[in-house]
């Protein structure tokens, strides 16, 4: 690749995309304060999220005195919706100190000091470097390895690989630079699912190296049969994830129809903004015992009706189905009970497994079905990392792989494995063990439809860059 060409073509094409929010603090200010506590900030967040939070901090806390003067519950208050608020507004607290000790009160200026400082990785580091000092750094982002790799001018497995990897060959005028590039570019064309290789200025150079490319329907049918984008998320505690960002995450990827599960709350303990998304009205169908299990769905379009649970109380009790009914389809989201250690609830699964299929199969007779969730069980060898070492857990047990069959063999198709057949492709990773970064994982989120229903399948995905969970959404475009 003649990367000169690439980058100089780049700065031309992004000048009118929206800036990553550390190159428009920067733009307003020099001052290093400002810059590190905007990237801090930033990490697991939207731009717009970020430069709210960044707003009122400053207007508080315009430098390293002013931060030091605010207590940590002050900070939270200020910084919060940003990802993981809590964690940063305790980094912040910790910062005016950790520098005081480090620097006599000063942000360093090179990566060894700065990677000491609370919540600084080396991503934060060289951002810092790069924005606020103007010195040599090359700040690695995912979108920066990403498309580093969707371009083969490296080919490496981690970010700290790819950063090793283009201070080796990426000539050093364009370290400053390649990052706000790669982000805005990353986050208005090259978009982590289904870029847009179909208007990219420089599609002529990029070789497009595991990329799947968004579908652009090209006459009056193909429009039609665009349909609805289904999206199906298990959220490991609704209220936790609100806190990461999942209101804008909603916003960002704006499904016709959003089924989560696992939303351990009762309705009266959701805040106004889970309750009452732009644009979408919610239907919750929570567990009697608080803090577990639950399925809501957020749509944007009316049901005619919506059933909640199966009719049998044993399953009922847990807030496990809700089923919305539209013109010409239903929506069944189901989160399955797990196996649990030593397969102690073996029979309970296999008892619910039974009756959702029995309720799937008598819904079908009507009209199409959609039956979507966290199903619990990875199906097929393909759909986990380590297969053999794990024949004897819940999730991967001949019992739960026999009704999957069963379920399979009854006609249900599950939709994600008729579009793709390759392996390392998952749903969840476990929070130890840095799992997801290894992509040591298991698909155990579905969307499956009725024998019937074939020809209105258009694609199906998994959404593995949303984060916050330690699930990620899957997708399903269905025709009207």
């Amino acid at each position: 690749m003649d990367i000169a060409r690439v980058i100089t073509t780049l700065r031309e094409e992004i000048k009118s995309y929206q800036v990553p929010v550390v190159d428009l603090i920067a733009a307003q200010t020099a001052d290093p304060f400002k810059v590190l506590t905007a990237t801090i900030l930033s990490a697991r967040t939207k731009d717009e999220t970020t430069a709210q939070a960044a707003r009122r901090l400053f207007a508080r806390a315009p430098d390293m005195a002013g931060l030091a003067s605010l207590s940590e519950d002050e900070i939270r208050k200020l910084i919060y919706p940003v990802g993981f608020y809590r964690a940063k507004a305790g980094y912040l607290h910790k910062l005016p100190d950790a520098l005081q000790s480090l620097n006599q009160g000063r942000v360093p200026a090179d990566i060894d000091s700065l990677v000491k400082l609370p919540g600084v990785g080396r991503k934060t580091a060289n951002l810092v470097r790069a924005v606020a000092f103007g010195k040599p750094a090359i700040c690695v982002d995912t979108h920066v390895h990403r498309i580093m790799n969707i371009w083969g001018y490296v080919k490496t497995s981690t970010p700290l690989q790819t950063e090793m990897a283009l201070r080796n060959k990426l000539p050093q005028k364009y370290w400053l630079e390649i990052n706000s590039l790669l982000v805005a570019f990353g986050q208005g064309t090259c978009k982590p699912v289904a870029p847009h290789c179909d208007r990219c200025i420089i599609r002529s150079y990029c070789p497009r190296l595991g990329v799947k490319a968004r579908k652009i329907p090209s006459t009056a049918r193909d429009r039609r049969l665009d349909g609805l984008n289904l999206i199906s998320w298990n959220v490991n505690g609704i209220r936790a994830l609100e806190k990461k960002g999942f209101v804008d995450i909603v916003t960002s990827l704006a499904p016709d129809i959003l089924a989560v599960q696992e939303t351990k709350a009762q309705p009266e303990q959701l805040s106004a903004a889970l309750h009452n998304i732009e644009g979408y009205k919610s239907y919750w169908h929570s567990a009697r015992r608080k803090g577990y299990s639950g399925v809501a769905v957020y749509s944007k379009i009316e049901p005619r009706a919506v059933i909640y649970g199966l009719g049998e109380d044993e399953f009922d009790a847990e807030g496990r189905v809700i089923t919305l009914e539209y013109e010409n389809f239903f929506l069944v989201n189901a989160y399955f009970p797990n196996a649990q250690h030593e397969l102690k609830r073996m029979d309970y699964k296999l008892a619910f497994n039974s009756a959702i299929h029995k309720f799937a199969n008598s819904l079908s007779q009507k009209k199409s079905v959609v039956i979507c969730g966290d199903f619990n069980v990875a199906h097929k060898a393909i759909d986990l990392k380590n297969p053999q070492a794990n024949e004897m857990n819940p999730g991967y047990s001949a019992e739960e792989r026999a009704w999957m069959d069963s379920f399979i063999d009854d006609g249900y198709i599950d939709t994600f494995r008729k579009f793709n057949q390759e392996p390392d492709n998952y749903s969840w990773w476990s929070y130890r063990f840095n799992a997801r970064a290894r992509n040591i994982g298991w698909r155990i989120d579905y969307f499956c439809v009725d024998a019937k229903s074939d020809k209105r399948l258009l694609e199906a995905a998994i959404l593995n860059e949303i984060m916050g969970s330690d699930h990620c959404p899957v997708s399903l475009r269905f025709s009207r």
